[in-house]
């Protein structure tokens, strides 16, 4: 009955996500606020259509919440579903081979069934919609094993600033046994597998100003430090010949990962030569001694994510600028903490700055790293729900991204999360032509309930 329900209504399945990808809720973009509380509400709307109770839109001093539930039986487990409906932005726009917010269904190599492309179409609006639709068939089809709260948020693209208050003020609301999400991938459509480890953030902005006003590049060049120049000599200065990171004191808590270990990352399916090819290099770069999978999992990275300053429009404009600009991220590893860090950070960008310019270092937003454990009930229902969907064991991984809220879970909630994603790396999320198949939308939409089942299965054992 299950299985039927969801191959009969994939159309409309198919639809609603359209629908919901042609709204423009990008969270860090203020004009785009009044699309953001468009989302909220669609998802409102499709929630109760599904069969959820207790919908409600919880503002925040940002973005809103949506919070929803269905309790069957108090005395079943609850597994909390976590997703988030804000995207990233599109820019730039130029890039897209089609129009980021009017979805686009075409076949690539890596989806011959097709592939949905749009900005959110994989992070995070297509895998958080595919709960939303995994719930609605097992309730219609009476398949719905276990309790289900729905919390999904508008501002994780902008660093969760009011997630947490909501959730250490709705601890009671949010009481649960698992949470849920979907907002990792798999490494191929043959090959799942299933996220037990992220990496933390440290987001920051520095500012680099030298004299008080931009200046006549020809009447000051060689006389006045530049911040521009400046500012690049001490970016450049921030990894060592090596590729690691040049900071002190920013190794002391790495958690350093066992030979055992590293052995059994590398036995999941990478070919060096396709990344490359895919991503159109000729090598690839980093900390020696590892890998490019452990560079990417289980070492920090720094890296800079925007810089700017002086004159960039058409033309020329011989000026020296006054100030200068740029956007730092650091991935941390687990036992890593984003506060120290970007003490550190900020400390030495400040020690490293000559007495010709001023800085200034602004914190963003941060988050810890996680290792999610495979011996408790949570893991082992969704290493059994893949095994019965794909046909063969999923592989633990390690990802390099980040969620921070999923520590904050566990130290608010007292609950573990489980990562099962089904976006691809192919998927360039956060970039022009982001996509998701349809073969990993339905094959979430199928796995989900499995997932379910399984977990009351061995909770009541």
């Amino acid at each position: 009955m299950l299985k039927k329900y969801i191959e009969k209504n994939q159309d409309k399945f198919l639809n609603e996500l359209l629908d919901f990808l042609k709204i423009q809720s990008v969270s860090a973009d203020p004009k785009f606020k009044d699309e953001v509380l468009k989302g909220a509400k669609f998802l409102e709307e499709k929630l109760q259509a599904a069969g959820a109770e207790n919908i409600c839109i919880h503002e925040t001093k940002g973005h809103p919440i949506v919070y929803a539930d269905k309790i069957i039986d108090k005395e079943l487990p609850t597994v909390l579903v976590y997703g988030h409906y804000d995207v990233q932005p599109a820019d730039p726009y130029e890039l897209w081979d089609s129009d980021p917010f009017d979805p686009v269904v075409k076949k690539t190599p890596i989806h011959p069934h097709g592939a949905i492309f749009a900005r959110g179409a994989c992070d995070d609006k297509g895998q958080m919609y595919m709960h939303v639709k995994a719930f609605e068939a097992m309730l219609k089809t009476n398949n719905l094993p276990c309790n289900v709260k729905f919390m999904f948020e508008g501002e994780e693209e902008v660093g969760s600033a009011n997630l947490e208050t909501f959730v250490r003020a709705n601890t009671e609301l949010l009481k649960a046994d698992v949470v849920l999400v979907s907002d990792t991938g798999i490494i191929a459509n043959d090959t799942p597998s299933i996220c037990v480890g992220l990496r933390g953030l440290s987001y920051v902005e520095v500012e680099v100003t030298g004299p008080n006003r931009d200046l006549h590049s020809g009447l000051y060049g060689g006389g006045v430090a530049n911040p521009i120049n400046i500012l690049s000599k001490m970016i450049a200065s921030l990894h060592d010949e090596n590729g690691a990171i040049n900071i002190p004191g920013f190794y002391n808590d790495v958690q350093v990962v066992s030979k055992e270990e590293r052995k059994e990352m590398a036995k999941a399916p990478f070919d060096i030569h396709d990344y490359q090819k895919d991503l159109e290099i000729e090598d690839v770069a980093g900390e020696n001694g590892f890998s490019t999978n452990e560079r990417t999992s289980i070492r920090p990275s720094l890296d800079v994510n925007g810089i700017w300053g002086g004159y960039i429009g058409d033309g020329a404009k011989t000026v020296l600028p006054s100030k200068a600009y740029a956007k730092i991220s650091m991935r941390l590893v687990p036992n890593q903490n984003s506060e120290t860090i970007t003490k550190l950070f900020t400390n030495h960008f400040n020690k490293i700055a000559p007495s010709c310019i001023k800085v200034k270092v602004t914190p963003h937003h941060g988050g810890e790293g996680v290792v999610i454990p495979t011996d408790f009930p949570g893991y082992m229902a969704a290493k059994k729900a893949m095994e019965t969907s794909f046909g063969k064991s999923p592989i633990p991984v390690r990802s390099g991204g980040s969620i921070p809220i999923v520590p904050m879970f566990e130290e608010v909630l007292g609950l573990k999360t489980i990562l099962l994603g089904f976006g691809l790396d192919s998927d360039v999320i956060h970039s022009p032509n982001e996509h998701f198949g349809l073969f990993n939308y339905f094959k979430g939409i199928e796995t989900i309930p499995l997932f379910y089942k399984n977990f009351t299965e061995l909770k009541k054992n």
